[in-house]
């Protein structure tokens, strides 16, 4: 064991570099060899794979401090515990960094061609693509590294082309022509959760389309889209509406065509709405695609992939070629110029992007690969339905059934280059598709050898869906595939339940036959101080790895465990993460005085100590142990780090090591060296149950009390012990209790709090029999210069007092206080308290604020209010004991 003194103050980047390095350079994350007969042994959690193109922020930070907690848990207490760390190729924002580079040296990846575009990528992956990696483990992130994965892995990929192909021949992966979600810019399908839908301002085009029968008679169809009217096949309205029934069945020319269309009765159309005629795009927009569907009209593209208008026979010469907005103010002056533009109007109305080109989605018509999902969906809704996998918490499995019961195809092509390119040839002598685990050298229909490759890949989410069982080595049956299969809990946000929790399960079950995991632990997202989502732009983003710099790893982890309340929004303030770096000071410190006391002392988990004050904390560091174990068993991280908190700032650094000192610096021997060894007994304890959430400083100083060699990693979790002394307890409690009555006195009185007084305690002989066996303790801890004792019902004139349940304490503090000025000091304070209380009560009072205000600016007030008034009752009572001194 170590004997040199601890660094006066803590440094977390003179310690955490150190102690990581030792975690990375020894096995100290890889899981123990399976014992075989005992599955409960084992315990796995598989990292939700953060983007190749990405960089730590906040929202990681928590999760993976979250992950962690729960894995370094669990190796404590003797789990071969799996930690599966791993990164996403991000198809869709790894080929977006990449053009970005090209485009800066004025290349288009088409210039390249595939195979060189992707050595580019594969290029920037090996260069840039372990950033976050790195950052992860500079948090101290205890995953296996050794089996760290990607998703275009050799054997990731043989998984990809191995459920497909499955897929396939059972009938659930097919290929169709559909209206999907398409990126102009990107050129590629993106699914519905990929769209991000604003409102936006735009305008409300009035058009009149002629009767074909009667030119001079028309009707006034409104649309946000004037530019697609080139691919309407119909007009369509309400079958009630009694002004247009007489139109149904009969045709309307199309402007700027000469085309006729017919007149349509649907009831998706609102009477109400506009003009109450709606035209009829099938091929471009989503609603229009499922009239069309059933009217059977005719399906006519108009635009190129690009978003151009289409050479084709339905879009006039003029306009062939042009930018959809470009052909948009053609299409608009051009109705004016006919006489056919009745009106145009403001309109604010909802515009779907793409999340990743903020471009506008246009729906497009194109052939894509489906999944057909619902015999997927099935079981997975039932598993969650029976209790085989729980939400924690238990709520948002209302929003995993909203969206599983609803569930459309999914679309798993995209138009991109990077990725699991999809499985798929096309003969160019027949028809046939041949899909194939292996890549075929002709056609399985014909046999032809003229084929070629769907130039497609698949959407980023079906590699990452088979995530939990392809990491661990399936489609083979691997031992740990074997050991760690089912996970155990799954630790993410609540914005990717249906991205990628409802996929993993729907994979897991029909390719293993088991759920992936039996808990999913939704947490919380991180806001900034008021609430607000954080970004860039409002200038408002915490930075874990600034944070980290400026206040140690341990204190952003204590920070974001403490906050982990079950909820959606969790309001981060810099100040606190300060506030936490002051809790590892004080841990520090104190570990240093116990090192610079403890002798020739070592710790001793067998130890049976005499002294009260020794039982005591040995009892509650057990119980402590107790609810940080029970809380981590509910995921209520923050109750475990506020359990921790207030037993190793309050329990041990502010009274056990306190009372320590009365036999560290007394002459009775035995009970120095029993206080050594239970002073270095309990550190031991709680350095143990504090670190999963703070692993460095609690490494640290394990090496310190242990030696160099030493490792708290791979040491066992605290057991508590059963024979704990309740008499003992219940003393030392009374004398806490004591203590802080006269301390709160003296600082009420503002008595220097080094001065040493007079007690008085008024109680019967039970109490005064149990309190004096710690009288020499409860002297030293009160600085008490005597203690005298009186009957229950006993008065002292002229003293301060505190009442207690089952005592009173007096302190004669005649003398030692100007009476008359600090019954002037308090009034002032209490007059500047109650103007605090007045102003706050009327802003509450206010319908207007309480009404109008945001919700946290009211609760901010509220929380003022309850506070003055808390300090307004302490002062009035302060006041009442200097009254008693008169």
């Amino acid at each position: 064991m170590s004997q040199h003194e601890l660094a006066k103050t803590y440094d977390p980047q003179a310690v955490e570099p150190a102690i990581n390095d030792q975690w990375l350079n020894s096995d100290a994350f890889r899981p123990k060899t399976a014992s075989g007969d005992q599955p409960d042994d084992s315990y796995c959690i598989v990292i939700p794979p953060p983007n190749v193109t990405g960089s730590l922020h906040m929202g990681h930070a928590f999760t993976f401090t979250i992950q962690d907690t729960l894995i370094r848990w669990q190796r404590l207490k003797g789990k071969s515990t799996l930690w599966q760390p791993g990164t996403d190729h991000a198809g869709i924002a790894t080929q977006m960094v990449v053009e970005r580079l090209l485009d800066k040296e004025g290349v288009h990846r088409r210039d390249l061609g595939r195979d060189r575009f992707l050595d580019r990528v594969w290029e920037w992956k090996e260069h840039s693509g372990g950033t976050i990696v790195n950052q992860l483990k500079r948090l101290g992130a205890s995953c296996d590294w050794s089996r760290e994965r990607f998703t275009l892995d050799e054997g990731l990929s043989d998984a990809v082309r191995e459920v497909f192909v499955r897929l396939y021949e059972e009938g659930l992966i097919y290929r169709g022509k559909r209206l999907v979600n398409w990126d102009p810019v990107l050129e590629t399908a993106v699914s519905d959760l990929e769209v991000a839908h604003d409102e936006e301002q735009g305008h409300f085009w009035h058009m009149c389309y002629p009767h074909a029968d009667d030119p001079a008679q028309h009707v006034i169809v409104a649309t946000t889209r004037p530019e697609t009217m080139f691919g309407d096949a119909a007009v369509a309205v309400h079958p009630d509406d009694e002004r247009y029934k007489a139109l149904i069945g009969k045709e309307l020319i199309l402007p700027l065509t000469g085309r006729t269309i017919p007149v349509i009765a649907d009831e998706y159309v609102d009477p109400a709405f506009g003009t109450g005629c709606v035209k009829i795009t099938p091929a471009h927009d989503f609603n229009d695609y499922e009239v069309g569907k059933r009217h059977n009209l005719p399906l006519i593209n108009i635009l190129t992939p690009q978003a151009h208008m289409l050479d084709c026979e339905f879009v006039p010469q003029k306009f062939r070629g042009m930018e959809r907005y470009e052909a948009r103010e053609h299409v608009v002056a051009d109705l004016d110029a006919e006489g056919l533009l009745y009106k145009v109007e403001e309109h604010t109305h909802q515009v779907g992007r793409g999340d990743r080109s903020h471009a506008v989605l246009e729906p497009f018509l194109t052939d894509q690969w489906y999944v057909s999902i619902k015999p997927l969906a099935e079981p997975a809704i039932r598993a969650v339905e029976e209790g085989e996998i729980r939400f924690v918490p238990q709520f948002w499995e209302k929003t995993y059934f909203e969206w599983m019961r609803n569930i459309q195809d999914w679309c798993i092509s995209r138009q991109l280059w990077w990725g699991h390119r999809i499985p798929a040839w096309y003969c160019g002598a027949c028809d046939h598709i041949t899909v194939s685990r292996e890549t075929p050298e002709c056609c399985g229909g014909c046999g032809s050898a003229a084929i070629h490759q769907d130039e497609d890949v698949l959407d980023t989410w079906f590699s990452s869906g088979l995530w939990p069982f392809s990491t661990l080595g399936w489609p083979e049956k691997t031992p740990e595939l074997e050991q760690f299969y089912p996970t155990n809990v799954l630790v993410t946000g609540f914005d990717i339940i249906f991205f990628w929790v409802a996929r993993m399960i729907m994979m897991g079950m029909k390719f293993t036959g088991q759920v992936p995991f039996r808990d999913i632990y939704i947490h919380a997202l991180i806001r900034d101080a008021q609430g607000q989502k954080m970004s860039k732009s409002k200038g408002n983003v915490i930075d874990p790895l600034e944070m980290s710099s400026k206040y140690g790893a341990d204190a952003l982890r204590f920070t974001l465990a403490h906050m982990a309340t079950p909820g959606r929004d969790v309001k981060l303030d810099e100040s606190r993460i300060e506030s936490n770096r002051n809790f590892m000071n004080k841990i520090w410190n104190a570990a240093r005085f116990v090192f610079m006391n403890r002798g020739s002392a070592v710790a001793d988990a067998s130890v049976r100590p005499q002294l009260d004050v020794n039982r005591w904390i040995l009892a509650e560091l057990d119980a402590v142990a107790v609810e940080v174990d029970r809380a981590l068993v509910e995921y209520r991280f923050n109750e475990a780090a506020g359990s921790l908190y207030n037993f190793i700032w309050g329990t041990y650094c502010d009274w056990y090591v306190e009372a320590a000192k009365v036999s560290l610096y007394g002459d009775d021997e035995a009970a120095k060296v029993e206080t050594q060894t239970v002073m270095l007994t309990a550190l031991e304890g709680w350095l143990k149950l504090l670190h999963p959430i703070c692993p460095f400083i609690t490494e640290t100083l394990w090496q310190e009390l242990h030696g160099a060699d030493a490792r708290l990693v791979t040491a066992s979790w605290h057991t508590p012990r059963e024979d704990h002394d309740m008499d003992a307890m219940q003393r030392m409690r009374r004398v806490i209790e004591v203590v802080t009555a006269i301390r709160s006195i003296r600082g009420e009185m503002n008595v220097n709090p080094g001065k040493r007084i007079e007690a008085v305690i008024a109680c019967d002989a039970s109490v005064q029999q149990a309190l004096q066996a710690e009288e020499r303790l409860l002297m030293n801890l009160a600085r008490l210069e005597s203690l005298n004792w009186i009957a229950a019902d006993g008065e002292v004139d002229g003293a301060a007092v505190a009442p207690l349940a089952d005592a009173r304490v007096y302190l004669p503090l005649a003398g030692l206080v100007d009476v008359a000025e600090e019954m002037a000091r308090l009034g002032k304070n209490i007059a500047r308290l109650e103007k605090d209380i007045a102003m706050r009560e009327g802003k509450l009072g206010n319908a207007k604020f309480r009404d109008n205000a945001p919700a946290d600016v009211v609760a901010k007030v509220q929380e003022e209010l309850a506070e003055a008034k808390a300090k307004q009752s302490e002062m009035l009572a302060g006041m009442e004991r200097l009254r008693a001194l008169v």
